[in-house]
């Protein structure tokens, strides 16, 4: 039997009660390092990403990441349209959270 490839899934930022953007990925971590790279933090500094769809419980998960960028020379086999410094971002996963309601 062929491995099944995973699907993306689509990750909302949340930031206070609003969700801000959207972001697809694999996987939680795909989307918080995306998040990270743009600077999108809550008031407290975290990242939380809210996954659409709900699991067989009824509840929807909130995936919540501490994350910082640092700022980097670009790398030597980098192409000439790149600019000199580039964002790195680094994502830990602190929790995640069920939702009862959005």
């Amino acid at each position: 039997m062929a491995k099944k490839k995973a699907d993306a899934k689509l990750y909302s930022v949340r930031i206070g009660k609003k969700e801000e953007n959207v972001f697809k990925g694999k996987g939680a971590r795909q989307a918080a390092l995306k998040a990270a790279s743009r600077g999108l933090k809550d008031s407290d500094g975290l990242i939380k990403l809210r996954e659409h769809g709900q699991k067989k419980d009824g509840k929807w998960r909130l995936h919540i990441f501490k994350g910082s960028v640092q700022k980097i020379a670009k790398p030597a086999n980098a192409p000439d349209w790149m600019p000199d410094t580039i964002n790195k971002p680094a994502v830990k996963k602190l929790r995640v959270e069920k939702l009862d309601k959005i």
